[in-house]
């Protein structure tokens, strides 16, 4: 296992990291994952979930194996439970208690790592982070008393991201990296995060996103990352928005080699996952190459879904396609049969419209 120094931290983390959302098993399968994790070198640990089992097998399994002071862990601000279901928060009545339960359960009294929990909004930032809120006092209170050793700060935002960079009080922040992610513009909407995309070789990464990275490398501001496969995606052909499926390795590589990234957060819940992360550790440059992957994949090709959708809907009208309708449409640059049907569209549709069903039927139709 590599480690690298994680920001201004002086950290040193396993570049290989235990995202611990997915850690739902029962007290001995938790406990395996985390000795095969230990064993294989992890050493950081994120551990936002709300879910108090979850919380208790992790902190247990710790105990266990007597290695709390080998693990830094990034425990969350803002992550709390309201009648059973999870919300992220700055009410103190609710935020206090949810760390302090999250500290009892891992049998610590402290967090290597305090993070904000999930800020994807400017607004939000400016005026919590940056304005003398209650919440933001109760971080610094903590921070003073070593409760929480380093500030940082989760967030799926670019902009935001990019304002956490030139703030010296966050040290570093947990940000959704991968290539698909890369190639989107800054939101404010996570759902926008799975929209439509740009090929690798036409549109590449993202512009904003790339001077994030460069400009958290200039600042010292270190970065976990979150979303590595894209909740898994981009593992299976069928939900990857580029129509080819990565590796875990690749995916891996391709987060390790952004600037400032010191971890990955993968989500284990087996033993298994442990060894098929930390592959990459030994990976050849052949199976962590992941660029001639996303070079070769199908790209979408610019279809003007409303006026396929028009002539569509036009020659539905009619037993047979009127050669009007059918010229019109053979005019177009491209065809529905160019789609292919990554489903990335239909979730910036505000009716609704399963548009690669749609496109399917037109290229029946029209036979392109």
């Amino acid at each position: 296992m590599r480690y690298r120094t994680l920001g201004s931290t002086g950290l040193m983390v396993s570049e290989i990291g235990f995202g611990g959302e997915w850690m739902d098993r029962s007290p001995e399968e938790t406990l395996a994952v985390v000795r095969a994790a230990e064993e294989a070198g992890i050493n950081i640990l994120d551990c936002w979930m709300n879910d108090a089992t979850r919380r208790s097998n992790l902190g247990d399994a710790l105990r266990e194996l007597d290695s709390r002071e080998r693990w830094v862990i990034q425990g969350h601000l803002g992550s709390v439970t309201v009648d059973g279901q999870y919300t992220r928060t700055r009410d103190l009545d609710l935020v206090r208690p949810a760390f302090e339960d999250l500290l009892e359960r891992f049998h610590t009294d402290y967090v290597d790592l305090g993070m904000i929990h999930y800020v994807d909004k400017v607004e939000e930032y400016e005026r919590i982070v940056l304005g003398d809120s209650p919440f933001m006092r109760y971080v610094r209170e903590l921070r003073a008393a070593g409760t929480i050793r380093h500030i940082g700060l989760s967030t799926h935002n670019t902009e935001v991201a990019r304002r956490v960079a030139e703030n010296p009080e966050i040290e570093m922040m947990l940000f959704s990296v991968n290539p698909a992610f890369d190639m989107m513009p800054a939101t404010e909407n996570l759902d926008d995060l799975f929209g439509d995309y740009t090929g690798v070789g036409e549109g590449g990464i993202n512009a904003d996103r790339a001077e994030l990275y460069a400009r958290a490398e200039e600042t010292g501001t270190g970065i976990t990352v979150m979303k590595g496969y894209a909740g898994g995606r981009l593992l299976d052909a069928a939900t990857s928005p580029f129509g080819v499926a990565l590796t875990p390795v690749q995916c891996i590589h391709y987060a390790l080699t952004r600037p400032a990234v010191a971890s990955i957060m993968v989500g284990f819940s087996t033993p298994a996952h442990v060894v098929e992360a930390v592959a990459y550790e030994t990976a050849s440059v052949e199976e962590r190459d992941y660029a001639s992957v996303l070079a070769g994949a199908p790209r979408p090709k610019g279809i003007d879904i409303p006026t396929v959708n028009k002539f569509y809907d036009l020659a539905a009208l009619h037993n047979e396609v009127p050669d009007s309708v059918r010229d019109h449409y053979r005019a177009l640059d491209a065809h529905a049969g160019d789609c292919i049907a990554c489903h990335a569209c239909e979730g910036r549709c505000p009716f609704g419209v399963k548009v690669a069903d749609k496109m399917a039927a037109a290229a029946g139709l029209f036979g392109l």
